[in-house]
């Protein structure tokens, strides 16, 4: 495995997870676009969970529940990383805090609905990501960190080829 010295390791795993922090708000905030895309609806609160999840047929569309808890699971980990000190209702409070703030963001420039779904499922996502770092640290001792911040840089390098990847492409359909 690759030695990274612990100084080093943690100025790697706070310059991964400001990027990871970038392409949650791109995800969130743009919807995967680069203008901020205005719902036709205005602004819209949801506070009843699982309203927002129907789809048009009464089935609950659980695909974006989904999503949302697996954007968070890394904002488990990389609380569990940073603030590794904090008791387990701190870390998730500031999860909670993270997920609330896009919402009100959402419903201030009224750029997608504000769902207490989402604040539910992306609190998931972060207790789910708090879980895997506590088990990853029974399994790898002190080399939990290590471990993490390796793994954390491959998916990032490879996230941002994907998505260079996705512009090149798109790019040159728009060429042809």
């Amino acid at each position: 495995m690759i030695d990274i010295k612990p100084g080093k390791r943690n100025t790697l795993t706070l310059v991964l997870f400001a990027i990871y922090l970038l392409a949650l708000t791109w995800l969130i905030l743009f919807k995967l676009q680069f203008s901020i895309p205005v719902t036709k609806e205005g602004r819209v609160v949801n506070l009843i969970p699982l309203l927002g999840s129907f789809g048009n047929n009464g089935v609950i569309r659980f695909a974006e529940i989904r999503v949302n808890i697996l954007a968070f699971i890394p904002l488990g980990i990389y609380t569990c990383m940073l603030k590794a000190k904090w008791p387990f209702v701190k870390k998730v409070l500031a999860i909670v805090g993270l997920t609330s703030a896009f919402e009100i963001i959402q419903f201030i420039f009224a750029i997608g609905r504000a769902d207490i779904t989402d604040v539910l499922s992306n609190t998931l996502g972060g207790i789910i990501g708090i879980g895997i770092y506590a088990l990853l640290s029974k399994a790898l001792k002190g080399r939990t960190n290590k471990v993490i911040t390796v793994l954390a840089a491959v998916f990032t390098v490879l996230a941002v080829l994907l998505v260079a990847l996705l512009l090149i492409s798109h790019r040159w359909v728009i060429i042809k």
